[in-house]
């Protein structure tokens, strides 16, 4: 009796017809990422690709198909998630980054040989990645065909590029006109030694010109390119999200409005004048051929990304704002899920609606930042863990709810994670959520010189776990956006010295502080805040900078062992609880506010 699942059936089927269109097509490996022309974290449905062919549904995928075999990488906070949905369907999970598994160009050269083809949308692969993996090709004698694209032929039903009217966001807001970003970003090109600087993210687009679209669920953005010529700017945009405010908008900037379709073409057949900046993390494979054919390019990221992360007065004042309204809505959500657990049912999916709820009452509320992560017990072990109607579990009076969540408003975009203690704890769980609670707090409190970058404060929060043989496999903290990305570069803080976690911390930067602990097949535990990073005192030593909070929600009381904290962890908790009921009080009332006294009360050893 066969086990197989039609699920799985299907997406066997899927390989096959993948594998006779290679065949046809003379492609011998077939390789696919889990990205679109703008190198998206979050993808709309037309882009989901690797899904598609695969059924794995974790992001920062890359599927790797033969004629015998197919291999797909993902990172560790989708390791157990992958593994669950590519058994039985004959594809090996690649688990990025641990010992023996080989990274996709090394994979790339056992498999091809003298005569080969590698064939991949270069519209979808990166610059950088797109020249590793057809130098990998060329070292084993292959070719690569950088226009296969199987998805539009084999995907029946494949969903159309999403088509959502663009909006302007006042100077209110932004606390910046377009006049003066172009000026900035034109001047950053210069002083980078180019002429002209195509932006291919959508994000850095949207903040330069001050505009949002909704093409990308979760994410205001509009699917879109930027040419900024020393005088002029080119923007290219589906026609039918183009309003006539937005039109107006754009001649009053003089700023050229073109069909997105056609930008390839436009750039291909454009007269440049000098060295244009682009990034080969960023731009497209197929984007940086054609640059590269007619002109010099200097290599590094959009001088958009740096001064987008460092977030100006009026932005800092709306965030603010923002977050407490939405730290409110997380409170209200705890205090809901601490009195309703056993009294009335709850599963992952209904605490996740409830919340959601909460927030769309908000005012300037627009959508969710992500997909809510609401996960019980065992499921929290997955980082990435999202319920649904057939994968749903029901949150018993124990163990651990957690949930991470964020709401996109025009005020800013929010992100934070509490774990909330259901019902009985072992002291194992116990000790896991303190530490985990004082590696928070640790971050969160410490203080640090200019030229700090995200690399040297990673040890601040994990420290305290590596004291007990423990750790996460994820980085500590990732940028934020105003109304934008809720994982916004460059900044980061990672154990990695090279990227994002070489990028000092300034002020003006939004970042997260979010380290966990998870035990496969048993619980996870993480607690994210946010964090705004401010100027301190300056001293002999130099100038030194601190973080202040954004998130104002209680860490859980009934979980803390304080046999595991110093009384530097306890003063800590203590101040950030007081912080918690000054800035959280004014929005609650009655048995809310009742919670709150009690949720945020001073501990002692």
């Amino acid at each position: 009796m066969s086990m197989m699942t039609p699920v799985k059936e299907e997406i066997m089927r899927r390989m096959d017809v993948l594998r006779a269109d290679m065949k046809q097509s003379g492609i011998d490996l077939f390789l696919c990422v889990s990205t679109d022309p703008h190198m998206s974290e979050y993808l709309c449905d037309h882009f989901k690709v690797t899904e598609y062919f695969s059924g794995c549904t974790s992001d920062n995928v890359v599927l790797a198909v033969d004629a015998e075999s197919a291999a797909l990488w993902t990172d560790g906070r989708y390791f157990i998630s992958a593994e669950r949905e590519l058994f039985g369907t004959g594809i090996t999970l690649m688990k990025s980054g641990d010992p023996g598994v080989p990274e996709v160009k090394d994979y790339l050269s056992g498999k091809l040989s003298e005569g080969m083809t590698l064939g991949f949308d270069g519209r979808t692969l990166s610059a950088a990645d797109g020249a590793r993996y057809e130098e990998a090709a060329k070292k084993s004698g292959a070719k690569t065909d950088s226009t296969y694209d199987p998805a539009d032929r084999l995907w029946a039903g494949r969903p159309a590029l999403p088509k959502h009217p663009v909006w302007l966001m006042s100077p209110d807001f932004s606390g910046e006109t377009t006049e003066e970003k172009l000026g900035r970003v034109r001047e950053e090109t210069r002083k980078a030694g180019a002429v002209h600087h195509i932006l291919t993210k959508l994000d850095d687009i949207m903040w330069v010109l001050n505009i949002r679209g909704a093409d990308v669920a979760c994410n205001p953005v509009a699917f879109s390119y930027l040419l900024i010529g020393p005088e002029t700017a080119d923007l290219f945009l589906q026609k039918e999200e183009v309003t006539e405010e937005l039109s107006a908008y754009l001649k009053e900037q003089k700023i050229k409005l073109h069909e997105y379709g056609d930008a390839y073409t436009y750039i291909r057949d454009y007269h440049f004048t000098g060295p244009v900046l682009m990034s080969g993390q960023e731009a497209s494979y197929t984007a940086w051929s054609l640059v590269s054919a007619a002109a010099e390019i200097v290599d590094r990221l959009s001088p958009a990304a740096l001064l987008k992360a460092k977030k100006n007065p009026v932005e800092i004042a709306h965030i603010k704002k923002t977050y407490e309204l939405d730290s409110a809505a997380v409170c209200r959500f705890i205090f809901y899920i601490k009195r309703a657990a056993g009294k009335e049912e709850i599963t992952e999916i209904t605490a996740a609606q409830k919340i959601d709820a909460l927030r769309a009452g908000i005012p300037d509320y627009l959508e969710l930042s992500f997909p809510t992560i609401s996960a019980y017990g065992a499921n929290a072990a997955m980082a990435h863990y999202a319920p649904s109607p057939e994968n749903c579990s029901k949150v018993e009076t124990k163990g651990f709810l957690l949930v991470d969540s964020g709401g996109q408003y025009k005020g800013g975009t929010t992100d934070v994670t509490r774990t909330i203690a259901v019902g009985p704890l072992t002291d194992e769980m116990k000790r896991d959520f303190t530490l985990v609670a004082a590696a928070n707090l640790r971050l969160l409190f410490t203080r640090f010189p200019d030229g700090t970058c995200g690399a040297h404060l990673d040890m601040v929060a994990r420290e305290v776990l590596y004291r007990y043989g423990l750790d996460y496999n994820h980085g500590t903290g990732h940028g934020i956006g105003f109304c934008l990305g809720v994982h916004e570069g460059p900044q980061r803080i990672s154990r990695a010295v090279t990227g994002g976690g070489a990028v000092k911390i300034e002020p003006g930067m939004i970042i997260s502080d979010e380290p966990g602990v998870y035990k496969e097949g048993r619980y996870g535990i993480r607690t994210e805040s946010i964090m705004l990073c401010e100027a301190d005192e300056k001293t002999e030593f130099g100038q030194f900078y601190r973080f202040v909070p954004l998130t104002y929600a209680p860490i859980d009381l009934a979980a803390i062992d304080t046999r595991y904290m110093e009384d530097g962890d306890i003063e800590r908790l203590n101040s950030y609880h007081r912080s918690v009921y000054e800035k959280i009080s004014p929005y609650l009332g009655g048995e809310d506010l009742e919670d709150l006294k009690e949720a945020t009360r001073a501990i002692t050893r």
